[in-house]
């Protein structure tokens, strides 16, 4: 059977940004699709009208026209996680598993992010400071400053909006959670806490991890180590 990847990127970047992680995975015989979401294809973008559901509704397009015939899997960086979650929530029977890169399910009601500051109608990338240690890790200057050219301010409303679930059928959806700046234990003692940002994975019928350690973005800092951990979380 033939399977179709659908990768959604997180703040700030376009589709392009997969572009060295994905090319093994397409090399591997997968269907790849990159799609740059409304709002991020270039600064002068329009995003006053653009929400949470607007992303979630054109990620549901894409996958609603992938022939039925074909297995269906969602990977989400970072806030591209609640994206990839709320569209496997609307179509559960087409999902044969969702993949989060240092990302979970974001739970209905919870927003990705709304405290980072705004500008207008977007959210621009903050000062380096803005991030912990951890998630910078491997970044080097150059990415540093190769991420600052190519990004994209967020629509405001994606990162402040809170997620809306409505499908319990979602938990049936085998889902892996690829681990760059925590570890499976820490998972697990986020979980066991109760928080409600992690309220989704008690009722999940089959959670896997693989712990990837670099920063907050693999995809820029160590793209054949990520690729190799898609290859390994895919269908065959």
């Amino acid at each position: 059977m033939n399977v179709t990847v659908v990768f959604v990127a997180g703040f700030w970047l376009p589709g392009s940004s997969w572009e060295e992680a994905v090319a093994p995975v397409r090399d591997a015989g997968y269907t790849v699709l990159t799609p740059t979401l409304s709002g991020l294809n270039s600064v002068d973008d329009d995003r006053s009208g653009i929400t949470l559901a607007t992303h979630v509704a054109e990620v549901r397009e894409l996958v609603e026209a992938i022939d039925p015939a074909e297995q269906v899997v969602l990977v989400g960086h970072s806030g591209g996680g609640a994206i990839i979650h709320a569209v496997v929530d609307a179509l559960p029977g087409r999902i044969a598993r969702a993949i989060y890169v240092d990302s979970w399910p974001t739970a209905d009601g919870v927003a990705i992010n709304a405290e980072l500051p705004a500008e207008g109608d977007g959210v621009p990338l903050p000062d380096w400071d803005a991030f912990g240690e951890v998630d910078l890790r491997d970044l080097d200057d150059e990415l540093r400053e190769h991420f600052r050219q190519i990004a994209v301010p967020q629509p405001v409303r994606v990162a402040r909006d809170e997620q809306q679930l409505s499908d319990t059928a979602r938990y049936e959806v085998p889902i892996t959670l690829i681990a760059t700046t925590f570890t499976g234990e820490e998972l697990d003692g986020y979980i066991e806490s109760g928080h409600p940002m992690f309220a989704e994975f008690p009722p999940m019928r089959s959670v896997t991890v693989i712990e990837l350690p670099t920063g907050h973005w693999p995809q820029l800092t160590r793209p054949r180590a990520l690729a190799d951990a898609l290859l390994t979380a895919l269908p065959g």
